[in-house]
């Protein structure tokens, strides 16, 4: 039998095999897409070396990943860049002497990393005291997207006033950042632990 030029057996075959394809095609699992992921960073073991540029009133140990660059800024002397190259990142130290404004320069400091609070979800401070190398300040640790993750000062009470703080030049993400940050931070640590003013040595 023919209907409109058809073969009405084969049509028939072709409907009763119709609902056979679209089970088999509903078969499939449905498409998820998949978790955001980040690209690995391979860390290498970081080497410290003295970091004393000419005439600067103090020094202190680097990684020998990173480039110090003197920087001069609006008349001020004796403040360093530390860039990292392979992450596109840099600690700005910056200097003051202390002529009995030492109040007024540590407000100051704890002003610049207050101004991080809008995107910070905390900011732990750690004190730091090293009567032996004159040397006290505070750690500040910025948890969250912020543009600086990590700030510090340091200072002898006295004549010296150093402040730092690490930049990654890039839109901050806590999440993908995270190993770089933390590298950074220890050599912040370093940093710290390792300074020395040269007028007491």
């Amino acid at each position: 039998m023919y209907l409109c030029g058809v073969n009405w057996i084969n049509m028939r075959k072709l409907l009763l095999l119709l609902p056979l394809f679209l089970l088999l095609a509903a078969c499939r699992k449905p498409a998820v897409p998949k978790e955001r992921g980040y690209f690995r960073i391979d860390l290498e073991q970081p080497v410290y070396t003295d970091c004393q540029l000419d005439g600067y009133p103090y020094h202190f140990l680097i990684n020998q990943a990173a480039t110090p660059q003197a920087v001069e800024y609006d008349g001020e002397q004796y403040w360093i860049d530390i860039f990292y190259p392979a992450f596109n990142a840099f600690v700005h130290c910056s200097y003051k002497p202390v002529k009995g404004n030492l109040r007024q320069l540590s407000d100051d400091a704890q002003e610049f990393v207050f101004n991080h609070a809008v995107k910070a979800t905390a900011i732990p401070e750690h004190e730091y005291s090293n009567p032996e190398a004159h040397t006290y300040g505070i750690l500040y640790e910025l948890e969250g997207n912020t543009a600086s993750p990590t700030q510090f000062y340091l200072t002898d009470s006295v004549r010296h006033f150093f402040r730092g703080a690490v930049y990654v030049n890039c839109i901050p993400n806590q999440d993908s950042l995270a190993p770089v940050y933390d590298y950074l931070h220890q050599d912040v640590l370093m940093l710290i632990e390792t300074l020395r003013w040269t007028d007491y040595e």
